[in-house]
């Protein structure tokens, strides 16, 4: 299937200047843009089912890149934060626009576990 003009517009500004879009992935997949220096992935879908979501959470867990980005239409951004979550993917999703932001973050060690790494960190 083809990607609308949207999505490549997307795509385009995802990957700045200089950056790379439709970057092959092992296993045959793509990730829609990543930027010239490599440290920020890109993924534009803008479908609402959860499943095709959670296959781009995975391209970008896949991508390596330090920051990821998934980006999605208004409506969907609270789908694409379970998918992230889902998928144990730490990244940003954004709205088709840039105007929001919303977070998918690592859960907090507890107390004791911090206590335990510290501990073994150091010796």
């Amino acid at each position: 299937m083809s990607k609308s003009e949207s999505h490549k517009r997307a795509q385009k500004k995802a990957a700045g200047k200089g950056g790379k879009t439709e970057v092959k992935l092992k296993g045959n997949q793509f990730l829609d843009a990543l930027t010239k220096n490599r440290k920020r992935a890109t993924e534009v879908e803008r479908s609402d089912h959860l499943s095709n979501l959670k296959a781009a959470a995975k391209r970008l867990k896949k991508s390596g890149a330090g920051q990821k980005v998934l980006q999605v239409p208004q409506k969907n951004m609270d789908k694409a934060v379970e998918a992230l979550k889902k998928e144990r993917v730490v990244g940003t999703v954004k709205n088709m626009g840039g105007t929001k932001k919303s977070m998918s973050q690592r859960r907090k060690l507890k107390n004791n576990s911090l206590r335990l790494l510290l501990r073994f960190h150091n010796h």
